[in-house]
């Protein structure tokens, strides 16, 4: 298993749809899930330091975890079926909790949808975890480096670019467009 953490939430370009996205220790693979938008609103509050007025789902669903005296230790995301990712919440009890109720069984595995149990790990602080072959069949590579040079150039593109220069620019190209066009030879349904 691999330990992921929350690299950031995007949009995407083409559907609007939110997409969060896991990134490996190593940062070298990040793993996009979409999800709605509803969905990355209560991931995007577990990142805040304040409390809204009024709990959302996932606080309220910690609240009940502490008053049942359940740990939320960590969260799996272990297939994908259907194009779809399943994840599971690993709980365990509470030290006084076992003891009162005898029980020896110490942790309690709940299916649940990748955002919310994201969405919960931010909140309980613990791990997210991510089976190596969903890893593998699921990632992107990622080349921070590569990433932050292009950005670096790009400044500084830029930074030194004048109004003038892009006018050129675009001039040039489109100049070059009109020299390469070549219209596409004509075809017919006869020969004759």
């Amino acid at each position: 298993m691999v330990e992921m953490s929350v690299a950031g939430l995007a949009l995407d370009a083409s559907s609007r749809s939110p997409i969060v996205l896991l990134r490996d220790p190593s940062g070298q693979r990040q793993v996009p899930i979409w999800i709605d938008h509803a969905q990355a609103h209560n991931i995007m509050v577990g990142f805040q330091d304040r409390s809204p007025e009024r709990p959302l789902s996932h606080d309220l669903m910690m609240a009940l975890l502490q008053a049942g005296k359940l740990n939320l230790e960590k969260v799996i995301i272990h297939s994908i079926e259907a194009r779809s990712f399943q994840a599971v919440l690993k709980l365990s009890f509470l030290e006084e909790q076992k003891i009162s109720l005898g029980n020896s069984k110490n942790v309690i595995e709940i299916d649940a949808r990748p955002s919310d149990a994201i969405a919960l790990a931010i909140r309980a602080k613990c791990g997210i975890w991510m089976l190596e072959n969903v890893v593998a069949e699921a990632s992107i590579p990622v080349d921070a480096i590569a990433d932050e040079e292009d950005q670096e150039q790009f400044r500084q593109f830029i930074d030194e670019l004048s109004p003038a220069d892009l006018i050129r620019h675009l001039e040039e190209k489109q100049a070059n467009e009109k020299d390469s066009f070549e219209p596409p030879e004509q075809t017919s349904e006869t020969d004759e």
